[in-house]
């Protein structure tokens, strides 16, 4: 629903649109990428990404606060994974505070907007580079 919901809090540009912009911000990594509104599909793909990629970017949206599955799901995995936001979670309303993922994350990117994506892909390949 990403630039029809909400447009004040998380503008009006696509994803399908800023991904098209975040390949070519990075043309040497290969980003994918997998939008479902189905906490089982995302848990499947989060276990998929191991031996598959070597980092993910998550936005778990309102299930950030309440899937303890997406969590464990997280903690399985050997795959660093940096949870983004597209607004500043903790300057909205208070259930959106407790985040769920932050624990199990290897960090957090919140409040810049979609640019969030582009700064954790940034922090995912500094930690990548870390490792190397």
């Amino acid at each position: 629903m990403l630039g029809t919901r909400e447009t004040d809090v998380y503008g009006s540009q696509t994803f399908a649109s800023y991904f098209a912009t975040l390949e070519g911000m990075f043309p040497n990594a290969a980003l994918t990428h997998l939008q479902s509104n189905v906490e089982g599909e995302l848990i499947n793909a989060l276990h998929q990404a191991v031996g598959s990629y070597d980092g993910v970017v998550l936005n778990g949206g309102g299930y950030t606060h309440t899937s303890v599955a997406l969590r464990d799901a997280i903690a399985a995995i050997k795959v660093p994974v940096v949870e983004v936001h597209i607004s500043n979670i903790l300057a909205r309303e208070e259930f959106r505070h407790t985040s769920l993922f932050t624990g199990v994350c290897v960090g957090i990117v919140s409040g810049f907007g979609l640019d969030s994506y582009r700064l954790a892909i940034d922090a995912l390949a500094a930690i990548l580079t870390k490792g190397n």
